[in-house]
């Protein structure tokens, strides 16, 4: 079989190593010292190279990429250890607006004028992609939102909110308008040093057009692209803890000698080489699931989330225990990796929601 990248991804690949090149330890932690967590100028670059149109169909404008090639830069993203939210502020809602045929609102974000983000997560309810605290209302005008949401990625950045809501018993998404009287948001940082926020909505007033054509079962369906991708971004991620404690072993020295010519250090070394291969071969066995079975692809992508975040979180580890105290802080890149792995290790489900539903599944 053969695995060469097609000319079309190597660009792709090539064109984020080269926007993210520039982003050092500094300049990441400049970035994250926004009040936002991030920079909306950088976003409207990242559109411009038409990274934010790859998950949209060609039909709504955009690249209409597979979930292969969305794997692959997010691979690239993920070693560059960049700190641009492409996955939850640019893909998720993409793939959302893209399959609820919302044109006017997907235009803006795909050409990076605005910034949408999915506000799912209810206090006690885990990894449930159900909408039970947030309740929304039919009125004469619309509809009416009453609820709150948590762990909402990029709150301060957003423009617009896909908000998931209980109406008459089924789960529906909505687009709430940042501007929205009623609508509260509390920021604050995730352990990467991004900002998520809780979300408020009290007696929110929306037009007949704001839900989306979405049910619970498409939800699942792009939930499963999110896992799978998020994993991409920790084979990314691990890779780049490997390339670093690898030089770093090479130039400490102990004893008169370097530290990677202990045996002991190789032995780890080598099982964490193994483990991003697995991972990586574990991404493309997933990514080439059949598209059109729903049920083989979730079980694909829960299998895939979990092995990898477990291989990634082992790597992350033993990266930071063989650069020693240093390895943990924000002055060494390994350090700023490892909390983006705690924080992608953990989305749409952790080791062990990710394997209960995959042994439901198999």
């Amino acid at each position: 079989m053969n695995f060469d990248l097609s000319e079309e991804q190597e660009l792709f690949r090539a064109s984020v190593e080269r926007f993210a090149a520039p982003i050092d330890v500094e300049a990441r932690s400049r970035l994250r010292s926004n009040p936002a967590g991030y920079d909306k100028a950088r976003w409207s670059e990242l559109a411009e190279l038409g990274l934010l149109a790859l998950p949209a169909s060609e039909e709504h404008g955009g690249l209409g990429s597979s979930i292969l090639d969305l794997a692959l830069v997010a691979d690239a993203i993920g070693a560059s250890n960049a700190p641009d939210p492409w996955l939850e502020n640019g893909v998720l809602p993409t793939l959302l607006l893209d399959r609820a045929g919302a044109a006017d609102a997907l235009e803006g974000v795909i050409a990076g004028r605005s910034i949408a983000t999915f506000a799912w997560a209810e206090r006690n309810m885990r990894y449930n992609l159900e909408a039970r605290h947030m309740k929304a209302e039919a009125s004469a005008n619309g509809f009416t939102l009453t609820g709150e949401k948590t762990f909402v990625f990029g709150a301060e950045l957003a423009d617009l909110f896909l908000v998931t809501a209980e109406l008459e018993g089924e789960t529906v998404c909505f687009a709430v308008p940042r501007d929205s009287a009623g609508l509260e948001v509390r920021p604050y940082r995730l352990t990467d040093g991004s900002i998520s926020g809780e979300l408020k909505l009290t007696r929110v007033e929306l037009a007949q057009d704001a839900k989306l054509n979405l049910n619970k079962a498409q939800l699942t369906e792009i939930a499963s692209d999110i896992r799978l991708l998020a994993s991409a971004e920790l084979v990314g991620l691990g890779q780049r803890l490997l390339n670093d404690t690898l030089t770093y072993v090479k130039e400490r020295e102990q004893f008169g000698v370097p530290i990677g010519s202990f045996q002991a250090l190789q032995h780890r070394l080598v099982d964490c080489y193994a483990k991003i291969e697995q991972s990586r071969s574990m991404i493309y066995r997933a990514s080439l699931a059949d598209r059109h079975d729903a049920a083989e692809c979730h079980r694909a992508a829960a299998g895939a989330k979990a092995f990898v975040s477990e291989c990634v979180d082992h790597i992350a580890r033993e990266a930071v225990q063989m650069h020693g105290g240093m390895g943990i802080t924000d002055e060494l890149a390994v350090g700023h990796a490892l909390k983006r792995v705690l924080v992608l290790a953990r989305l749409f489900g952790d080791v062990d929601t990710n394997l209960t539903e995959y042994a439901l599944a198999a």
